[in-house]
């Protein structure tokens, strides 16, 4: 479909818009298998685990990869075999589109 999300690009959002309404940010989290909304509706995370820390380094430098050429920065917390990956768009303290094309582009990592 010419709208999947892996096939848009993050757009500059420097704040002065208004975080996604709840409704848009249940469709889009639709779309992105995997992911959480957080308990105050302001981010969603996903946990992703591997066979071994070099397949979660491998993991967060593509994800880091994304991430700088979206140019919209994921939090992250790792360990041996995981990877707490969590989007918000600090700029309006909430949810935006970027959020969810990042997180649709980290599954197409994993090929989800």
């Amino acid at each position: 479909m010419s709208d999947a999300l892996t096939e848009k690009k993050c757009t500059p959002c420097e704040g002065g818009t208004d975080p996604l309404k709840r409704d848009r940010v249940d469709t889009l989290l639709a779309q992105v298998a995997g992911w959480q909304l957080s308990e105050n509706g302001k981010a969603i995370h996903r946990r992703f685990e591997f066979k071994g820390f070099y397949k979660t380094m491998a993991f967060i430098n593509a994800m880091a990869w994304i991430a700088n050429k979206e140019a919209h920065h994921p939090d992250f917390e790792a360990g041996y075999n995981y990877c707490l990956v969590t989007f918000t768009t600090h700029a309006i303290d909430g949810l935006s589109e970027n959020d969810f094309i990042c997180a649709a582009k980290v599954n197409e990592l994993l090929d989800e």
